[in-house]
C-alpha cells in the first residue's frame, strides 16, 4: 500500500496542476483573439486527441505495466505546458492543446489500472478507486480558485510556466516512488479463492460475461455534460478578476463532490445502484439548470459536485465487477476512451447551439438516454449478488 500512497500525492499534484488551468485556458484564448465557437474546436480537439493515446495505453499498461505511462504522460504535459507560455495565437494554442489531450490519455488508465491490481479483494479495490476519487476532488476544490489567482498576479505565461515545471518535477519524483503492482496479481486470485470457505471468496469462481459495449454510453454521456459546464462557466469571466469567481464556481463543484465521497457508507450500496440513481439524479438537476429554476447557480454546481461524487467511484467499481478481474488496462482505457467522446461532442456542440438552446438541456438528453439504456443492458452481464444486493 506504500505504492498507492505515493501515487495518491503524485496524482494530487497533477490533478491540482491540470485543474488549475480550467477557468484561465478560455480567458487566455479570448486575450488571443479565439471565438466561442473556436474555444469549443480547442476542447473538443483536446479530447478527441484522447483518443489514440487512450488506445495504445490500453494494451501497453496490460504488457508493460502502469509505471512508464505515468512518468511519460506527467513529463510530456509538463513540457507542453512551457510551450503554451508562449503562444501568441489561437491556432498555436489549438496544436499545443492536441497535444497535451495525447500525452495526458496515458495518466488515467495507467493510474486506475495500478490501483485496481494492488489487491484482489473487491472491498479493497472500491476504496482504492473511492480514494483516486477523493484525491481528484481535493485537488480540484482549490486549484481553479488558485489558477485564477495566479494569472491575477502573475500573468497567463507565467502562470502557466509554473505550472509546467510542477508537473515535470512530480513525473522525475514518480521515476523512484512508484511501482508497478506484482503482474498477473488479479489472474492468481480466482484459483487461490477456490481453497477458501466460501464466505471468505473476493472474487466470483465463475469468469462473468464480457462487459456490454453500450454500457460505456454512459461515460460518454457524463464527460459530455461535464464538457458542456467547463465550456459554459469560464464565458462568464470578462476580466481577470472575474476569473476568481469562475474558479470558485468549480471549487464549488468539487466540494459537492468531496461532500458524497466523506460519505464512506455509500460505499455498501452496491456499484451499479450508485451508478444508476446517481446518473438519474444528475440528469435532474441539469434539466435544473437548462430551464432556470429559482435556485442559485452555486447551489446547483453544488449538487451536480455531489451527483458526481457518487457517480464516477461506483462506474470505476462496476467495470472491474464486470471485467472479472483481468485486462484492467484495456478496460480503463475504454473507459477513457468513452470520457474523451463525450468530452469532445460537449463543447463543441455547446459552442453551436448555445445562441439558440441552452447547452444544459443537451446534457440533460444525453445523461436520461444513458441512464434509460444502462439497465436493459448491463442485468445480465453483472453478477446478480452486486446488481441487487
Amino acid at each position: 500500500m506504500k505504492t498507492a500512497i505515493w501515487l495518491y500525492l503524485f496524482l494530487f499534484v497533477a490533478f491540482f496542476d491540470l485543474h488549475a488551468q480550467y477557468p484561465i485556458l478560455t480567458p487566455f484564448a479570448i486575450s488571443l483573439g479565439a471565438a466561442p465557437s473556436f474555444i469549443g474546436l480547442m476542447m473538443g480537439m483536446y479530447s478527441i486527441t484522447h483518443l489514440p493515446g487512450n488506445l495504445i495505453a490500453g494494451f501497453g499498461v496490460d504488457r508493460y505495466g502502469s509505471r512508464f505511462f505515468i512518468v511519460f504522460s506527467l513529463m510530456a504535459a509538463g513540457i507542453v505546458l512551457l510551450f503554451q507560455s508562449h503562444v501568441t495565437n489561437p491556432w498555436q494554442l489549438l496544436l499545443l492543446r492536441s497535444i497535451s489531450g495525447f500525452v495526458l490519455a496515458f495518466l488515467s488508465p495507467a493510474c486506475l489500472s495500478l490501483l485496481a491490481k494492488m489487491t484482489t479483494d473487491r472491498t479493497q479495490q472500491g476504496k482504492l478507486m473511492a480514494g483516486n476519487g477523493l484525491v481528484h476532488t481535493l485537488a480540484s476544490v482549490v486549484s481553479p480558485a488558485a489558477g485564477a489567482y495566479l494569472v491575477a498576479k502573475i500573468g497567463f505565461a507565467t502562470a502557466f510556466t509554473l505550472l509546467g515545471w510542477i508537473l515535470i518535477v512530480t513525473s522525475v519524483c514518480a521515476v523512484f516512488f512508484i511501482r508497478d503492482a506484482r503482474a498477473g496479481s488479479a489472474q492468481t486470485a480466482v484459483p487461490d479463492a477456490e481453497q477458501q470457505p466460501k464466505e471468505k471468496l473476493k472474487l466470483p469462481l465463475k469468469q462473468p460475461a464480457s462487459i456490454p459495449w453500450l454500457v460505456f454510453l454512459l461515460p460518454v454521456a457524463i464527460s459530455c455534460a461535464q464538457g458542456i459546464l467547463s465550456f459554459e462557466l469560464p464565458l462568464l469571466a470578462k476580466t481577470k478578476e472575474a476569473m476568481m469567481t469562475t474558479g470558485l464556481l468549480f471549487s464549488v463543484v468539487s466540494i459537492g463532490a468531496l461532500v458524497t465521497l466523506s460519505m464512506l457508507f455509500l460505499n455498501r450500496v452496491p456499484a451499479y445502484q450508485r451508478t444508476l440513481w446517481g446518473s438519474l439524479f444528475l440528469a435532474i438537476v441539469y434539466f435544473g439548470i437548462a430551464s432556470q429554476i429559482p435556485a442559485p447557480l452555486t447551489l446547483m454546481l453544488l449538487l451536480v459536485g455531489m451527483a458526481k461524487g457518487v457517480i464516477l467511484p461506483a462506474l470505476s467499481t462496476l467495470l472491474i465487477e464486470l471485467s472479472g478481474g483481468a485486462r484492467y488496462g484495456r478496460t480503463f482505457s475504454v473507459l477513457s476512451i468513452a470520457f474523451s467522446i463525450g468530452a469532445f461532442i460537449g463543447p463543441m456542440a455547446a459552442g453551436q447551439v448555445r445562441d439558440h438552446l441552452s447547452p444544459y438541456y443537451i446534457a440533460f438528453i444525453a445523461l436520461m438516454i444513458a441512464v434509460t439504456l444502462l439497465p436493459l443492458h448491463i442485468s445480465r452481464s453483472i453478477p446478480s449478488r452486486t446488481h441487487f444486493s
